[in-house]
């Protein structure tokens, strides 16, 4: 039945809006003057019309047969049209960021609060920037950001009170508080090229955009009549909007979108950048956030429509403000404002925390709370407690002036924050809460026998190695290839014995460890040991021997640049009295006028760090026994006798 019921609902309204908006008018609408002690006709006539000497018209329209004395509370009847009419002025009274008044047939040009502006002048704001202006008739118009406008008209009605405004939104928003307009003949325009907005005392907003120059408009308090370049009118009342393209008529008034829910935004700040989160409207797709310098909502600070429901700015100096937002609907019309006021105490700023920082581990019966020294404050507030929340305060310096604070503390958890205390006991917020943990004094961590920094070690296994403090229960052994440690190979945490043997490619390696006592306490790690693991230096290849009547020569396979060889040679195979046992730079050696015989020869290689490999394999050479011809030279001599 509701739907039945609301047409009719919606046309009633239509009537009584119309009639509020635009009473019937009169053939030559005309003010009435209430008349007071000692006014004449004539001095009404002086002080209220364009041309005094029309008096007659108003002596014969009020039937009056003295002039000179007209009875005090009487109303005389004036026609509008016989009314002084004067060109006034508006007012800017707040002005943020760039904006520029453009007269009429003149240049662009900045301005600033105060300034009077005329009929014809063109007011543009930039990205961030707003102008609030005051009107004649008392009305207030707000531009927000990238808002273009004209004020093409600002006429008054001598002293009657009546003024006629009209603008002209050529892009951008708006925000108008227009004041109760006098009749007959007052009136209040708002004009873009979708929508002409009429009113008699309101509160409405008014858009234009940029892509398809659509129109929009929402009323907060009274009613408009919104008339589109057909002729087509409809009256929109308070809690509704309308819109229309160029050419089109008003579409039929919307409800707007109720208020979003503020009451869980902080009402007092204490860092920037500012954050604002509410929980998300019905119906939202797009939040529009302002935030104000007082209630008289005329000092637009910081504005922004944004996809979430939240808002987001960098900056603001500290001091007491109204944030203030509305949802925006699928129609790209403004819901019902919320308000929130708030406190931003965000200076002076808190120190930065070196140490201990969140998380941390202290080790000793002491810890030392450190901070950096901003300039502004002239000391600090140090508060240490046992509950996240400070419920519980083990230290509360409000007046500390060092940059550092040693306090004795048993082992457990604690928790500590700090803040900037300015000239003038101006305190600034705390910092974030920084959590620590207090532990007994660490054990030492062992001292490291082998491989030690630097080492070279050799083959395919390295013995790790080090003393056993008497506090230690257990080790945590970590060895890796990188020296941060962020490529373990060995990780061990529990390690019981003061050794560990490790199968290990050649490389650079890096190795530290740590003493844990029996209730977990671990200390810190030694520092880190670096060793070099190196493969055992092959045993040369022997090649045959050179054997003759003068030398006996030893030849190998050369090996790596800066090797040198141990030779060995010996009569028996197992070297226990070796005749030669030399170290050579070349893959040779040899014996002089060898004896008859069997020898024996084995070499090894020593690297250029001076480590040498087994002996390889053993080489049995036979010298052969050498032929005794002297006798016959004997020969001749002995036949000679004969």
């Amino acid at each position: 039945m509701l739907h039945l019921l609301f047409p009719l609902r919606y046309v009633t309204a239509l009537i009584l809006g119309l009639q509020l908006v635009y009473p019937a008018a009169a053939a030559e609408p005309e003010w009435l003057y209430a008349v007071n002690p000692g006014d004449t006709l004539i001095g009404v006539a002086a002080d209220y019309l364009a041309n005094p000497n029309d008096w007659h018209q108003l002596q014969k329209l009020n039937d009056i047969t003295e002039p000179r004395r007209l009875r005090p509370g009487t109303k005389l009847r004036l026609p509008v049209a016989l009314l002084k009419r004067e060109i006034v002025i508006a007012e800017a009274i707040y002005v943020q960021g760039n904006v520029t008044r453009t007269p009429k047939n003149g240049r662009p040009q900045n301005f600033i609060a105060g300034a009077r502006l005329e009929v014809g002048d063109i007011i543009e704001t930039s990205a961030d920037a707003s102008v609030s202006m005051h009107f004649v008739d008392g009305s207030r118009l707000l531009l927000t950001q990238n808002t273009q406008v004209t004020l093409a008209e600002m006429t008054l009605f001598g002293k009657t009170g009546m003024a006629n405004t009209v603008i002209e939104l050529n892009r951008g928003s708006l925000d108008t508080r227009v004041a109760k307009q006098q009749k007959p003949s007052a009136r209040y325009e708002i004009k873009s090229r979708a929508l002409n907005l009429a009113v008699r005392g309101t509160d409405f907003r008014a858009h234009v955009s940029d892509i398809g120059h659509i129109s929009r408009s929402e009323v907060l308090e009274g009613a408009i009549q919104a008339s589109g370049t057909r002729g087509e009118t409809v009256t929109v009342l308070a809690g509704f909007g309308t819109l229309a393209a160029p050419g089109e008529s008003p579409r039929v008034p919307q409800a707007l979108s109720l208020a979003p829910d503020l009451s869980l935004v902080p009402s007092l700040l204490q860092g920037v950048p500012l954050r604002f989160e509410w929980p998300a409207t019905v119906g939202a797709e797009r939040y529009h956030a302002q935030v104000f310098a007082d209630r008289s909502f005329e000092r637009l600070l910081l504005d922004g429509v944004f996809q979430g429901n939240a808002a987001n700015w960098p900056d603001l100096p500290d001091g007491h403000y109204i944030l203030r937002v509305r949802s925006i609907d699928s129609n790209g019309l403004e819901g019902a404002n919320a308000d929130r006021e708030f406190m931003l105490k965000a200076r002076p700023e808190p120190p930065s925390i070196s140490a201990p920082q969140d998380g941390q581990k202290i080790y000793g019966p002491q810890a030392t709370l450190r901070w950096s020294a901003p300039n502004a404050a002239h000391s600090y507030h140090v508060q240490l407690a046992t509950k996240p929340d400070f419920s519980e305060l083990l230290v509360d310096l409000p007046e500390q002036v060092n940059n550092e604070y040693v306090v004795s503390l048993a082992p457990g958890q604690y928790y500590w924050r700090i803040a900037s205390v300015a000239a003038e006991k101006d305190q600034g917020p705390f910092s974030n809460v920084q959590s620590f943990t207090q532990h007994k004094a660490p054990p030492e961590p062992p001292l490291i026998s082998a491989p030690q920094d630097g080492q070279k070690t050799y083959g395919s296994q390295v013995t790790l190695r080090w003393s056993a403090p008497n506090a230690a229960q257990f080790y945590h052994v970590q060895l890796a290839t990188k020296p941060d440690f962020s490529e373990l190979l060995v990780d061990l945490p529990e390690q019981v014995n003061n050794e560990y043997v490790v199968s290990l490619a050649p490389g650079q390696y890096y190795w530290r460890i740590a003493s844990i006592t029996a209730g977990q306490n671990r200390g810190p790690f030694s520092n880190v040991q670096s060793f070099t693991q190196r493969k055992i230096p092959e045993s040369p290849q022997l090649e045959p021997p050179q054997i003759d009547d003068k030398r006996l020569l030893f030849h190998w396979r050369s090996g790596e640049a800066g090797d040198k060889f141990q030779v060995q040679v010996a009569r028996n195979p197992d070297f226990t009295q070796p005749i030669m046992d030399n170290v050579v730079n070349i893959s040779q050696s040899q014996i002089d006028n060898p004896q008859p015989g069997i020898y024996y020869l084995r070499v090894k290689t020593i690297d250029a760090d001076g480590f040498a490999g087994p002996f390889g394999s053993v080489q049995q050479i036979e010298v052969p026994t050498k032929t005794n011809y002297w006798w016959l030279l004997l020969l001749p001599l002995v036949l000679f006798v004969l």
